[in-house]
């Protein structure tokens, strides 16, 4: 039975690591490529103007940009080279935990059928509205922030051929990361599946999940996102939908939730090094997954029963 479910795991993640890849490897050559030219800056002077509403001066829209572009450790990247308050690093951080790598997470979510304008309006708007909330109540963190020893390697590269070298570079190696992840996670969860451990876990979240709205066979996703992050919970969730019948209603709920909280553990680790509070970071994202995700399984609840009133 081993074997047999180490196979048929192995199976399910190349197939899946294809179907991500497939928005991955694109995705990630064309970001890398416009991050050599001058759209991106054009970005950056485009929305600098509007950083005064969020608290932040102008030079703060470059991290912004990258990781939303990129990713976190781009935004970071962009950070460590401007100096900053404490508390402009710390808007800029609960932004990007929201909103960071908004293309590829995003198109990898609208694989499992959840719509791409959702997901991108949920996430730019949790994003603006904690930075404006954040600048409205928080009067200190002025000072300069004190950035740790984080080593940034930056990247210098001219000319066409270059370029285009290190774009096909960072998305093979993107999609083989995603792999690298994929894979042993499909392995443990077809694993999981077989020993029947996975419907103990999912009895476990079941109160949970029903909080929120959500049938029970949605936990695996949950778990994955909160751990491994959105794209890597989208991989479980395209296994699931096929598997357990997930619905497109649980499916919406379940990214939902994620876009305010997945890979808690990385994604909150990562800005210790910035001189910020990580723990006020960590309860933001939950706290506004939960209720976020609650509001929208309550409208959503309330919506179904008035349209089954008038069709009786």
């Amino acid at each position: 039975m081993l074997k047999s479910s180490i196979k048929q795991g192995g199976l399910v993640g190349v197939k899946t690591t294809w179907t991500l890849g497939k928005v991955i490897f694109p995705v990630t050559l064309i970001v890398v490529i416009l991050q050599h030219t001058p759209i991106l800056p054009w970005v950056i002077d485009l929305i600098e103007p509007l950083m005064g509403i969020l608290g932040l001066s102008g030079d703060a829209a470059i991290p912004l940009v990258l990781g939303n572009f990129l990713n976190l450790y781009a935004g970071i990247a962009g950070i460590l080279s401007l100096d900053l308050t404490v508390k402009e690093v710390f808007i800029v951080a609960v932004m990007m935990s929201f909103s960071h790598n908004l293309i590829i997470e995003s198109a990898v979510a609208s694989k499992v059928g959840v719509k791409l304008w959702i997901m991108i309006a949920v996430r730019l708007g949790l994003a603006i509205f904690s930075a404006i909330f954040i600048n409205l109540v928080w009067s200190g963190g002025q000072e300069i922030a004190q950035y740790g020893m984080m080593h940034v390697q930056e990247e210098q590269v001219t000319g066409i051929w270059s370029i285009a070298m290190l774009a096909l570079s960072k998305a093979f190696f993107g999609v083989l990361q995603l792999a690298m992840i994929v894979i042993p996670l499909m392995v443990g969860i077809q694993l999981l599946k077989d020993y029947k451990w996975l419907s103990v876990f999912s009895r476990l979240m079941a109160p949970f999940t029903k909080l929120l709205g959500m049938k029970e066979n949605t936990s695996t996703t949950m778990a994955a996102g909160l751990v491994f992050g959105l794209a890597y919970g989208a991989g479980v969730m395209i296994q699931a939908v096929k598997e357990d019948g997930v619905s497109k209603k649980d499916a919406t709920l379940a990214f939902i939730f994620l876009v305010g909280c997945h890979a808690v553990v990385e994604d909150t680790l990562i800005f210790l090094p910035l001189g910020i509070p990580v723990l006020p970071l960590l309860l933001i994202r939950i706290v506004t997954a939960v209720i976020l995700t609650f509001i929208v399984s309550s409208v959503w609840r309330h919506l179904d029963m008035k349209y089954e009133r008038g069709v009786a």
